[in-house]
């Protein structure tokens, strides 16, 4: 009996895409206008993919987490305690990310000449005109520009608008659930070909700038993964044993099989019964557990957003970009909200981080030089996200 071939994982494709587009750089260094005139095109056409199903992703993802949120009226300060929680432990985890990223220099030592992208660095605008700028007057203008903020925004108060509709608002709950799976489908297509879009982009990287460009990477994965260790021994052992009276030692020693399967595996949600039965080991009750846990399932991405701060940072200091205050703490409020809307998406972490980088106007073809190494930053950010939702769990459970 003949058996099938095995299928590449997407994870190898990529690494396939990023190794043969390193290969073919360097051979191209005599002839980059080669490279860049008919290799780059490719990946310039993957890349307005990526911005394409951004916002329609993002807005409908968020929609359909924040009508899911009606549970909150049934476990009552379970629910509020959990999200509030979420939110918080995510908005240190990018500060962490980008004041490690900032102190470490991560991107120092080599600036990549923008060659044909322009930057035009925008006045720093006053926190008023951030705050009052977060929310809009059009509909439709704020999913055309790519707006973020206000894209989350108005995801905000329709799904809420929904929920307050009772059962007039079924229906449109109905439409967001099917055009959801729709801009799943459509996003899932896009990703199968980041193989393609990796290798046409960083083939005219390589190309006219040489092998010295790919080092600093080493660096990237070092500090992430020194920012994921920080905030999980800082943060979640704190919290636990602030709000539980809990010894982090004990914690993390019932949780261990749950850490160790979501860094293998780089899936929260397939660590979901390691992470349930980790935690009724540390007395936790089941609805409190079987509540909390599948949320930060969906919702919580602490590592996610440490990856986020970090590469941003990457991003910003290769292309020789410096961000100032008012635009890192617009990384931090976009990639808080963004968690939640991009939450359970295939490819979340790059639309998570084209979204960042997007908001603070940093180039986008920046995601090509950390996309081949995604796996080894993903199976990290997994194993804080699952420990992140124990730590919520044992917390909201106390």
């Amino acid at each position: 009996m003949q058996t099938k071939p095995k299928k590449i994982s997407l994870t190898t494709q990529i690494a396939i895409g990023l190794v043969l587009g390193v290969i073919v750089g360097l051979l191209l260094q005599g002839a980059p206008q080669f490279a860049t005139g008919y290799i780059k095109p490719f990946g310039t056409i993957y890349l307005n993919l990526i911005k394409m199903i951004v916002v329609p992703v993002v807005i409908l993802s968020m929609i359909q987490g924040i009508i899911s949120l009606k549970d909150i009226r049934k476990v009552g300060s379970i629910g509020i305690t959990t999200v509030v929680y979420f939110l918080f432990t995510t908005a240190f985890a990018i500060t962490i990310g980008l004041a490690v990223a900032n102190l470490l220099n991560v991107g120092g030592g080599y600036t990549l000449p923008a060659g044909d992208l322009v930057y035009n660095a925008a006045a720093a605008p006053k926190f008023m005109d951030t705050l009052v700028g977060m929310f809009p007057s059009n509909f439709f203008a704020p999913l055309v520009n790519a707006n973020m903020l206000q894209v989350i925004v108005i995801a905000i108060f329709f799904g809420f608008g929904i929920i307050l509709a009772g059962e007039k608002g079924k229906p449109a709950a109905n439409f967001v659930d099917s055009f959801a799976e729709v801009s799943f489908k459509v996003m899932d297509l896009i990703i199968k070909a980041s193989a393609v879009g990796v290798f046409a982009l960083i083939t005219p990287v390589v190309a006219e700038n040489g092998p010295k460009v790919l080092l600093p990477l080493l660096k990237v994965i070092l500090i992430a993964y020194l920012c994921y260790i920080i905030h999980a021994v800082v943060i979640y052992s704190l919290s636990v044993k602030l709000f539980a009276d809990l010894s982090p030692l004990r914690f993390f020693r019932n949780i261990g099989q749950a850490i160790l399967f979501a860094f293998s595996s780089a899936s929260s949600v397939g660590a979901l019964p390691f992470t349930i039965e980790g935690t009724e080991k540390l007395g936790v009750r089941k609805e409190v557990g079987s509540f909390v846990i599948p949320l930060g399932a969906t919702v919580n991405m602490d590592g996610t957003a440490i990856y986020q701060g970090v590469c941003a940072i990457f991003i910003a200091q290769i292309f020789g970009i410096d961000l100032n205050l008012t635009q890192q703490i617009t990384i931090i409020v976009t990639a808080t909200l963004a968690s939640i809307g991009t939450a359970g998406v295939p490819g979340s972490g790059m639309i998570m981080l084209a979204m960042v980088l997007q908001s603070v106007g940093l180039p986008v073809e920046g995601i090509a030089l950390v996309a081949g190494i995604d796996r080894i930053l993903d199976m990290g950010r997994t194993a804080v996200n699952v420990t992140g939702d124990a730590a919520c769990a044992v917390c909201v459970n106390a």
